[in-house]
C-alpha cells in the first residue's frame, strides 16, 4: 500500500489537538498568505463553532472516504456534498465527541467503529461557521440509519482518486470584490466542492508534507 494511506502515515500528518482560537485556516488552504487574509477580511466576524467527521473507511482494498449529500430540503448548504457534523453543542465534551454525536444522528454511524486519527486546520466557512474536521478510521462492517430530513445520500469515494490531482478541477470563485482559485473534485455525476473539498485538499497538503519532512 502507498506510504500515504497508511493509518501511521496519516496519524503523523494531523494534530493530535484542535486549532488554536488564533488559528485560522478557511477552506482556501492553499492559497499565498496575502490572499487569505483578504479572503478572512470578508467573512463574518461572528463564528459559530462547528465539526464534522472525515470518516476514512478502512477496507481490505484500500481507504475511502465516506461522504453525505445533505437534503435539498435544508436551509442552508441544500443538496450539497459534506462530511457529517454540525454546531458543537454545550453538552458535547470537544470537536471529537461533536463529530461522532453529528455522525451518529446524520448517519447513524456507531462512535464504537471510529477511531480517532486526529485534526486537520479549522476552516472558517462564509457561512460563519468555524468548522473542527476531524479524522477518523471508520471499520467497514458499518451499518447506516439515514436521517432523511437531513441526508438525501451516503457514498464513498477512493481515497487514492481524492488524492490524485489528476482529478482536481480547478476554477475561480468570487468572494466578494476577490476572485480566488479553488479546486473541485468531480466524481462520477457528483461534484465535491467548496469547503469539503477545501478539508480534503488540505488532507492531502499536510499527507504530502508528512511524506517530504515527517515530524520529530
Amino acid at each position: 500500500m502507498d506510504a500515504l494511506y497508511t493509518k501511521q502515515h496519516i496519524r503523523a500528518a494531523l494534530d493530535a489537538s484542535p486549532s488554536a482560537p488564533e488559528e485560522d485556516i478557511e477552506w482556501l488552504a492553499a492559497a499565498p498568505p496575502e490572499v487569505a487574509a483578504r479572503v478572512r477580511a470578508t467573512l463574518p466576524t461572528r463564528r459559530t463553532p462547528a465539526a464534522v467527521l472525515v470518516p476514512l473507511v478502512e477496507h481490505d482494498t484500500g481507504m475511502t472516504v465516506l461522504l453525505t449529500q445533505r437534503a435539498t430540503t435544508l436551509k442552508d448548504h441544500a443538496g450539497q456534498i459534506s462530511f457529517p457534523g454540525g454546531r458543537i453543542e454545550p453538552e458535547d465534551a470537544d470537536a471529537w465527541q461533536a463529530a461522532l454525536r453529528e455522525a451518529y444522528e446524520e448517519i447513524g454511524l456507531q462512535s464504537e467503529l471510529v477511531e480517532f486519527a486526529g485534526y486537520l486546520p479549522d476552516h472558517i466557512v462564509i457561512s460563519g461557521f468555524r468548522v473542527t474536521p476531524v479524522v477518523g478510521f471508520v471499520q467497514p462492517q458499518y451499518q447506516l440509519k439515514i436521517a432523511a430530513a437531513e441526508v438525501h445520500d451516503v457514498f464513498e469515494v477512493p481515497l487514492d482518486y481524492i488524492l490524485d490531482a489528476a482529478n482536481h478541477k480547478p476554477r475561480q470563485r468570487k468572494i466578494g470584490e476577490l476572485t480566488v482559485d479553488i479546486h473541485d473534485i468531480p466524481y462520477g455525476e457528483r461534484n465535491i466542492w467548496g469547503a469539503t473539498a477545501g478539508m480534503l485538499m488540505t488532507l492531502r497538503r499536510l499527507l504530502l508534507q508528512a511524506q517530504a519532512e515527517p515530524r520529530a
